[in-house]
C-alpha cells in the first residue's frame, strides 16, 4: 500500500464542505491538494455528522485530520464528539488529547483520566487570569524595573500558563501587556534598543526532549504565535536606525506622519512582506527559514507576501531557477500574493538615480576595483566624487545609452568614506553590463546594485516589515540612507538568525562548486541540504517547517544546529505517516528444510505497530515459503550471549511468521563464503528465540522476490562545520552514498510510486526516488531509525 502516492484516489470533496467548517479559503485550498488530507478531513466530517460549526470548532477538527495518531483510529469518534460539544475548545487541550491518544493506543482508557489530562470542563475566567497575572507581575517586579520592555513576556506568561494550563492565552498577553503600560508608561527610545544577546548553542539532546514533550504540555507563548515580535504597520512611525557620520551629524530613519498615513492608505493598513531570492541557483534549507518569516508572519497577520526575484545581476540568472523558485515555494506550502521582479523597477529606480545625482548625492566614477577597495582601506575620496552635477548627469546618461565601456565608470552614492561602517563607503549604485537580461531583455546596459535597489523596491512595493538575516545588519544604515535621502517610505527592518547546519555546506557559491564540478548528482542530491534535495530524499514541507519552528525566529547568534535537530522532525512524522515494509539488503539465503516443497503460507504483515486486528488496510500479504533471505549481517558462526541474530544451533523469529533454529550452513569454495543456511521451521510457535529478524521470501517455488534498488546516504561532510575549512572540498565524506543494487521487497512494495514512503522494518525510513520506474524500482533513505547518539526514534 502507498502512502500518498499519484496513483491513491481521493474522495470527492467540495471546497464549500470545507469552508462550511469555518476554515480559511487558502488552508481549504491546500487541503483538498494532499490526496490524504482530504481523505482524512472527509472521515473527520462523517463522523462528526455536522455540515457547517463554528471556525474555532472546525479549526480543531482540521487538527485532527491532520495530526490524529493512526494507532489510535478507534477512539477518533469519540474525540470528535468532544470537540463538537465544546468540552474541548482549544488548542492547548487538544494537543494534550492527542498525546493522550498516542501513548493508549487502540486499547481502552479510563475517560476519567483522560478528560483530567485536557482539562474537560476546566474553566478558567478572565478574573482568575487577571489575579494571577497580578501575582506574577509582583513576583517579577525587580526584574521588569531594570529589563522594562526588555522583559521576556513569554517568560511572564508561562509562569501564568502553570497554574491555569486551560485559560485562554491571548487574554493572558493582553493583561500581561496591559500591566506593564501602567508600570512602565510609554516606551523610550532606550525601550526601541534592541538588546545585544551573548551567544549561546542550546545542547541537541536537550532541545530535542523539549520538543519531544511538547505535544503533551500545553504550547508556549512562542509556539503559539512566533511572530508576536513584530510591530504593527501603524507603528511604523518610530526612529529604529540611526545613521551616524564620520563628522558627527547623525540621520534618524523614520517615517513622517504624512508618508506612513499615504503608505497605509495604499495598503489597507495591511502588513506586506516579501520574499525575495536570487534567481542565481536552487533554494536551500535556509531559504525555507527566510520563507516561513516572510509568508508566515503575512499570514499569520493576514496580510500579504510578495515572491520577488532580486534579479539585478544578468550574468548569474536562469530561467530555470526562476522556475525552480516559484515551484519549491508553492512545495513549501506558501502562495504569493504576486510574484515580481526587482527588474520590473528598472524604470523608477533608474529615475530616482538621476533624482540623487541631481541633488547632489550621487556621482559618476571611473575607478577600478582595485582602487576602489584601496581607497575604502584607506578612508579616501575618489577624485571624481566632487564632480559638477551636470557632467555626471551626461555621464550616467552615456552609460545609459551605451557609450562608455563595460568597467570604465559606475555610479556611486555620495554617503561617507570616512565611516568606519564600509557599508557607508559610497556604495555603487549603478554598473554597465552589455549582457541580456532573463526578465528584461536587452532594453538596459546598466544595473542597479543589490544596496541601491533592495531597499528602494521594498518601499515601491509598500513592505511593512523587511525581513533578512543577521550578515545584513550592518548594511541597515545604507538601506535608509537611500530612502532618507530621497524622501522615500520606509518599511520596518528586522534581521534573524542565519541557519547553519552541521556537517553540510549552504553558500550558494560553494553549492554551485559541488554541482557544477560533479562531486554530488545535481541540485536535487539527497545529501544536500536544498529544499529540492531534501524533497528527493523524501523528507516533506511540513517536517522542515515544523524544524524551523522549532527554532525560532528571533534575533540571535549563528549557532550551528547539529543536523540530528532535523531528523528528529523527520522521524517525528514519517513514524505516524509511513507504512512498515520489510526489505532484505544483503540477502543470505535459508532453506526450511521442514517445509513441503512448492508449499507457500499468506502470513499478515503489519503496516502500523498497534493496528487493530479487525482492520484489514493495516494489514498487508507476507509470503512464507521453503527459501527466505535474511540479512547477511544477522547470521554468524560463532554465538554470543549479547548477538540476538541466528548461528548454527541458535533460533531467532522471522518477523510475523515464526521461529526458526539453524541446523547448517554451506560454505562456497572459498571456506570463508557461506552462500546458504539450512533451517527448520517452528509451526506451534512454541519456542520464544529472543531475536527478531525482518526478512523476505521467495512469493512462488522457484521465483525471485522482487528486486530493489536501494540508496543509502550519510553525511556529506567529515566535519561539523566544513565551511570553515580551507580545503573544504577535501573533507566531503567518501561513504556519503551507498547504493546497493539487488536488495529483496516484499511483494506488497511493487506497486510503490513516486510520493510513497516506507518504514523498512531495522532499517529507517525510505522513499521512492525520481529515478524509479515500475519495472525498476529505487528508493532513498530519507533518515535512520536512531539519531547519531543511538537513540531510537518512536517504534
Amino acid at each position: 500500500m502507498g502512502s500518498g502516492g499519484e496513483g491513491d484516489k481521493s474522495p470527492e470533496l467540495p471546497l464549500e464542505a470545507l469552508l462550511a467548517l469555518g476554515l480559511d479559503q487558502r488552508t481549504a485550498e491546500n487541503a483538498l491538494v494532499n490526496s490524504k488530507v482530504t481523505a482524512n478531513l472527509a472521515a473527520v466530517i462523517a463522523e462528526a455528522g455536522i455540515n457547517r460549526c463554528d471556525k474555532s470548532v472546525g479549526n480543531l477538527l482540521y487538527i485532527v485530520a491532520t495530526k490524529y495518531p493512526t494507532n489510535a483510529l478507534v477512539h477518533r469518534p469519540a474525540l470528535i464528539d468532544y470537540i463538537v460539544s465544546t468540552k474541548i475548545k482549544n488548542p492547548a487541550q487538544l494537543d494534550a488529547a492527542l498525546s493522550f491518544l498516542t501513548n493508549v493506543g487502540p486499547d481502552s482508557f479510563d475517560t476519567g483520566k483522560f478528560e483530567e489530562a485536557c482539562g474537560v470542563g476546566v474553566v478558567v475566567s478572565i478574573e482568575e487570569i487577571k489575579s494571577t497575572v497580578t501575582e506574577v507581575i509582583k513576583n517579577n517586579m525587580d526584574a521588569i524595573l531594570e529589563q522594562r520592555y526588555h522583559i521576556n513576556v513569554g517568560n511572564l506568561c508561562g509562569q501564568v500558563r502553570k497554574r491555569h494550563p486551560w485559560g485562554d492565552a491571548k487574554v493572558t498577553k493582553e493583561e500581561i501587556d496591559k500591566m506593564l503600560a501602567e508600570i512602565l508608561g510609554p516606551k523610550t527610545e532606550a525601550d526601541n534598543v534592541k538588546p545585544v544577546k551573548k551567544k549561546k548553542e542550546k545542547p541537541t539532546k536537550v532541545e530535542e526532549k523539549k520538543v519531544a514533550v511538547a505535544a503533551a504540555a500545553p504550547p508556549s507563548e512562542e509556539e503559539l504565535n512566533p511572530y508576536s515580535i513584530f510591530p504593527q504597520p501603524e507603528e511604523n512611525f518610530k526612529v529604529h536606525t540611526e545613521i551616524f557620520y564620520s563628522d558627527g551629524s547623525i540621520w534618524r530613519a523614520h517615517n513622517t506622519k504624512e508618508i506612513l498615513e499615504k503608505h497605509l492608505k495604499a495598503t489597507g493598513g495591511k502588513v506586506m512582506t516579501r520574499f525575495p531570492p536570487e534567481p542565481n541557483g536552487y533554494l536551500h534549507i535556509g531559504h525555507a527559514k527566510a520563507m516561513f518569516i516572510d509568508f508566515g508572519l503575512a499570514k499569520e497577520r493576514n496580510g500579504h507576501c510578495y515572491l520577488r526575484f532580486d534579479d539585478t545581476n544578468p550574468e548569474a540568472e536562469k530561467k530555470e531557477y526562476i522556475d525552480h523558485i516559484q515551484e519549491i515555494v508553492h512545495w513549501m506550502g506558501w502562495e504569493p500574493y504576486k510574484v515580481t521582479y526587482a527588474s520590473d523597477y528598472f524604470q523608477p529606480l533608474y529615475e530616482h538615480a538621476v533624482e540623487l545625482i541631481q541633488k547632489g548625492l550621487a556621482y559618476v566614477d571611473h575607478q577600478t576595483a582595485e582602487e576602489i577597495k584601496e581607497y575604502r582601506e584607506k578612508k579616501m575620496n575618489s577624485p571624481w566624487r566632487d564632480r559638477p552635477i551636470d557632467e555626471s548627469l551626461k555621464l550616467f546618461e552615456d552609460m545609459r545609452r551605451g557609450l562608455i565601456p563595460e568597467g570604465a565608470a559606475t555610479l556611486r552614492m555620495k554617503q561617507d568614506m570616512q565611516n568606519d561602517n564600509k557599508n557607508m563607503s559610497d556604495l555603487i549604485a549603478y554598473r554597465i553590463k552589455f549582457t541580456p537580461h532573463p526578465h528584461a531583455g536587452d532594453k538596459w546596459c546598466i544595473y542597479p546594485s543589490y544596496d541601491y535597489a533592495h531597499c528602494m523596491v521594498d518601499s515601491l512595493e509598500n513592505i511593512t516589515h523587511s525581513l533578512c538575516t543577521l550578515e545584513f545588519d550592518i548594511r541597515r544604515p545604507s538601506y535608509y540612507w537611500v530612502l532618507v535621502a530621497l524622501g522615500l517610505y520606509q518599511p520596518y527592518v528586522w534581521e534573524y538568525s542565519r541557519l547553519n547546519i552541521s556537517n553540510t555546506v549552504m553558500s550558494k557559491r560553494k553549492l554551485n562548486r559541488l554541482v557544477t564540478e560533479k562531486w554530488v548528482d545535481g541540485w536535487d542530491d539527497p545529501r544536500l541540504l536544498t529544499l529540492a534535495g531534501l524533497r528527493r530524499r523524501g523528507v516533506s514541507s511540513t517536517a522542515i517547517n515544523s524544524f524551523i519552528r522549532g527554532i525560532g525566529i528571533t534575533r540571535s547568534d549563528n549557532s550551528l544546529i547539529r543536523a540530528d535537530r532535523l531528523e528528529y522532525h523527520i522521524r517525528e512524522e514519517l513514524n505516524k505517516i509511513a507504512p512498515r515494509a520489510m526489505v532484505v539488503l544483503h540477502p543470505l539465503k535459508v532453506v526450511i528444510t521442514n517445509l513441503e516443497d512448492g508449499k507457500v503460507i499468506d502470513l499478515d504483515g503489519k503496516m502500523w505497530p498497534d493496528a487493530p486486528a479487525d482492520d484489514a488496510s493495516s494489514y498487508y500479504k507476507v509470503p512464507f515459503s521453503k527459501t527466505v533471505y535474511i540479512e547477511t549481517t544477522d547470521f554468524r558462526l560463532k554465538d554470543s550471549k549479547d548477538y540476538y541474530g541466528l548461528a548454527p544451533g541458535k533460533s531467532a523469529l522471522l518477523r510475523y511468521a515464526f521461529p526458526i533454529k539453524c541446523t547448517g550452513v554451506i560454505y562456497g569454495d572459498n571456506p570463508d563464503e557461506i552462500i546458504e543456511i539450512r533451517a527448520e521451521y517452528d509451526p506451534s510457535k512454541t519456542s520464544k528465540p529472543k531475536g527478531v529478524l525482518h526478512w523476505v521470501a521467495q512469493p512462488a517455488p522457484g521465483v525471485e522476490p522482487l528486486k530493489v534498488e536501494v540508496r543509502l546516504f550519510e553525511k556529506l561532510f567529515l566535519s561539523e562545520n566544513p565551511a570553515e575549512l580551507e580545503d573544504w572540498l577535501g573533507d566531503l565524506n567518501p561513504h556519503s552514498k551507498k547504493v546497493i543494487k539487488d536488495a529483496y521487497a516484499m511483494p506488497s512494495l511493487a506497486t510503490a510510486v513516486l510520493g510513497d514512503r516506507f518504514q523498512f522494518e531495522r532499517l529507517g525510513y525510505f522513499s521512492v526516488d525520481t529515478d524509479s520506474t515500475p519495472e525498476s524500482l529505487v528508493f532513498n533513505r530519507t533518515v535512520t531509525l536512531r539519531d547519531s547518539y543511538g537513540k531510537a526514534g518512536p517504534k
